[in-house]
């Protein structure tokens, strides 16, 4: 019974995803968006709950997996779809709103196959990525289509590339305090409910910052990468000069 208690959290982020996605399907962006951020908080306490149970498995990290795809794939790029893409060109926007679960699946399928960094993920996590993808969706009448296209490819970017963001789902909780867990959830609930755009808006801005710290750190990385290139070059012009005279 208690190696199954994670997969409740785990099951709990899917049902969460799938009403993101009837919400979205019927308009009510603002309670869809409410839906995949406290799909996020239950994503981030199931492995937490695993190692303070010391139930971690197989099962439970592929059922993790396939709920994440769900909840913080499809059902954010859903939510962008129906707020922003659909007056735009038809392929155009399947096209994108596509990519962004099929980015999301490759990160997944890479994370559970390959060794990662320990205290860092390779690629922006979906549930992130997901995150700040839902809440952006709030902001559709101040940015125009055009800009939520280039954010959703920039995110589905980021899930796939190399670069290494901070891994807080390491941060556990003792055991004695899982009981306290059910109180956490039903009180994010009842403030995102009561509260719905101020509590995206004001998910939005951690999200952002944290999916913006992997393009600072990329953009440090080819700095660098330029840097020796161009040492490497005046290098190789100095021995040439050397061996000419």
């Amino acid at each position: 019974m208690t190696k199954s208690i994670p997969n409740m959290f785990t099951l709990g982020n899917l049902f969460l995803g799938m009403i993101g996605i009837i919400l979205a399907t019927e308009g009510r962006t603002s309670m869809a968006a409410i839906m995949i951020i406290i799909a996020m908080l239950l994503d981030g306490l199931d492995g937490r709950v695993a190692r303070a149970l010391n139930a971690q498995s197989e099962f439970g990290k592929e059922l993790d997996s396939l709920s994440d795809v769900i909840s913080f794939g499809v059902a954010p790029a859903l939510i962008m779809y129906t707020v922003a893409f659909t007056d735009i060109n038809t392929a155009l926007a399947w096209t994108v709103t596509a990519i962004f679960p099929m980015c999301g699946a490759l990160r997944l399928a890479r994370f559970n196959v390959r060794p990662g960094i320990p205290g860092y993920f390779i690629g922006l996590p979906i549930p992130a990525a997901g995150g700040v993808l839902a809440t952006l969706a709030l902001f559709h009448e101040e940015i125009t289509a055009p800009y939520m296209i280039f954010a959703i490819l920039l995110l589905s970017y980021l899930m796939v590339s190399a670069v290494k963001y901070p891994n807080f789902k390491k941060i556990g909780i003792p055991k004695t305090a899982i009981k306290f867990t059910p109180f956490v959830i039903v009180g994010a609930v009842m403030v995102a409910v009561f509260f719905p755009e101020q509590t995206s808006m004001l998910i939005f801005v951690p999200l952002v910052l944290y999916a913006g710290y992997g393009l600072q750190q990329n953009f440090r990385r080819l700095t660098r990468k330029n840097r020796r290139r161009k040492k490497d070059d005046h290098k190789s012009d100095e021995a040439y000069q050397s061996s000419d005279r």
